[in-house]
């Protein structure tokens, strides 16, 4: 079992966003956004939401990332921030999560002022490495990590900076296997604004030309995204503050081929509900190509600072039209030695008291007898999250599969994900050697980094997987305890079968996890004590 041992040590809260782990992580201020009526060209909208400056000022967002499963972003005022995001059903719905701090000098100093900080544009090299832009004092610098001083200068993208300080810098930079796409903010034909540059450092110019429908009003690049092939997503975007309120924003997006053959995805205009977006990210979700937007209020937002020209934080989510689907292939056959996956739990003390609970989810029910008298500690918690409503609107996130007898074999696991809004304190570690439970099918037990450190997070086995139960004979002392079941799924293990098979993210998820983040998230949508049939 030593394989299944050294994943399993991975059902730590470690698969929670980077905004929920962190100790200055909060909670944002935000309401749903619509982006209204009028053409979207080939992108289909997925939801938005505003976000307000709220305590730490949230505001003059400059450029926007995906890293793992957050979006990373820095501003106009020198700092770096991550969002975590909550979608339903691919659909954005929130930002339930943010965590900020300063970007630093080669000095670790904080960069704490505009002429220093004018972070424009960032991307993150296969490397792992980071590189932000800034403008005014034009420099690009590279960051082993974005909390660290930088470690040296990006000097490939020299071509594009200007000579004395300005504010047309660069505003795009994208990285993909093999190079990084650099564009200035002009689009002057007799001046090349785009780069692109090679793993080598050769660096071929070329000139991006504004869009139909936005280069009247002086759209300029600003921000870009690329996929692993090298085709990159461009934003253009024009800012125009004489014109009326609701018509002084446009937006464009390309797709920019790999030999920079240009394609116009959609030319965003009033009537539609725009502000002065200057960040695009894009990801692979479920077999689509979602771009994500983000707008820069200058830090003038009309929540604060209500006048004519206060502009607004907005986030938007597209997505663009996927291949043909495949004509569909005829049913098969009947097999012979139907899978039993749906079938439910097998209590092992079915005479010991117990209190029932459904979890509604997207998908439907799952009932589950939490073993109240055999693990009364861990049992309780999780009361305390049900009868508390602290699982409503929280997901299951994650699917792993495991090695087994019976295939398909695995877990899946949901819960707060280190929400500080919904976690309660951390629990008394109970083994299964104290309480004679097992992790057999059906199971449910506590996702943990320790004993003792569980929370609100969860898992539900699929088919039996006893090696994550305690073994006092082992000589690793992490699996001495084991995890703490403390409950079985006694109708809707065939809801919990199709979250296991459900679409999975293979970007999202650190080390081992790798691949293992659902995408779209299940969502659970009710957790409600319910009185045992008959």
């Amino acid at each position: 079992m030593t394989w299944m041992r050294a994943l399993a040590l991975t059902l730590a809260l470690a698969a929670a966003p980077l905004a929920a782990r962190g100790d200055d992580a909060f909670l944002p201020e935000t309401a749903p956004a619509d982006i209204g009526t009028g053409d979207t060209g080939v992108l289909t909208f997925r939801g938005g939401v505003e976000i307000f400056p709220d305590k730490a000022d949230i505001g003059g967002i400059s450029s926007l990332e995906w890293h793992g499963d957050t979006l990373v972003a820095i501003t106009d005022d020198g700092r770096w921030m991550e969002l975590s995001i909550d979608q339903v059903q691919g659909r954005l719905t929130d930002v339930s999560g943010v965590r900020l701090g300063p970007l630093r000098d080669a000095k670790g100093s904080a960069i704490d002022d505009k002429t220093r900080g004018d972070a424009e544009a960032l991307t993150r090299l296969p490397s792992g490495e980071w590189l932000v832009a800034f403008e005014q004092q034009h420099r690009i610098w590279r960051y082993g990590d974005l909390v660290r001083p930088p470690s040296g200068d990006y000097t490939a993208a020299s071509a594009l900076l200007p000579a004395k300080p300005s504010n047309d810098g660069i505003e795009t930079l994208a990285a993909y296997p093999g190079g990084v796409l650099a564009c200035g903010e002009w689009t002057d034909p007799a001046r090349p604004n785009c780069l692109r540059i090679g793993d080598d450092g050769a660096a071929t110019p070329f000139t991006l030309p504004a869009p139909e429908g936005i280069a009247a009003y002086g759209g300029v690049p600003t921000d870009a995204s690329c996929k692993g092939d090298g085709t990159c997503y461009v934003l253009f975007r024009s800012y125009t503050p004489s014109d009326p309120p609701k018509q002084r924003s446009r937006a464009a997006i390309i797709a920019l081929a790999p030999d920079n053959t240009a394609t116009t995805l959609a030319v965003l205009a009033p009537p539609l509900v725009l502000d002065n977006f200057e960040g695009l990210a894009v990801r692979e979700e479920a077999g689509a190509t979602a771009l994500y937007l983000i707008s820069d209020d200058n830090n003038d937002n009309c929540r604060t600072r209500e006048h004519d020209k206060c502009q607004r934080t907005y986030l938007y989510k597209f997505t663009l039209p996927g291949p043909p689907a495949p004509e569909a292939a005829p049913a098969p056959a009947p097999a012979a030695n139907p899978l039993v996956t749906a079938r439910p739990a097998v209590r092992p003390h079915p005479e010991a008291a117990s209190v029932t609970v459904v979890l509604e989810t997207e998908l439907g029910p799952v009932t589950i007898a939490l073993e109240t008298e055999r693990a009364p500690v861990t049992a309780g918690n999780f009361l305390r999250y049900v009868d508390q409503k602290r699982l409503d609107g929280t997901t299951f996130y994650r699917a792993m599969a495991l090695e087994g007898e019976r295939q398909p074999s695995g877990l899946v696991q949901g819960g707060t994900r280190g929400d500080p809004r919904r976690v309660l304190p951390k629990i008394a570690h109970e083994p299964t050697s104290t309480t004679g439970l097992t992790h057999a099918h059906g199971a449910l037990s506590m996702a943990m980094g320790a004993p003792g450190d569980a929370d609100g997070d969860f898992f539900i086995m699929v088919e039996d997987q006893n090696g994550f139960d305690a073994d006092p004979t082992a000589s690793d002392p992490a699996w001495v305890a084991g995890y703490a079941v403390f409950g079985y799924v006694t109708e809707g293990m065939d809801i919990v079968a199709k979250i296991l098979a459900a679409p999975r993210d293979p970007e999202a998820g650190d080390g081992v996890m790798k691949g293992q983040m659902l995408e779209p998230k299940i969502k659970i949508l009710s957790a409600r004590r319910v009185e045992p049939k008959p």
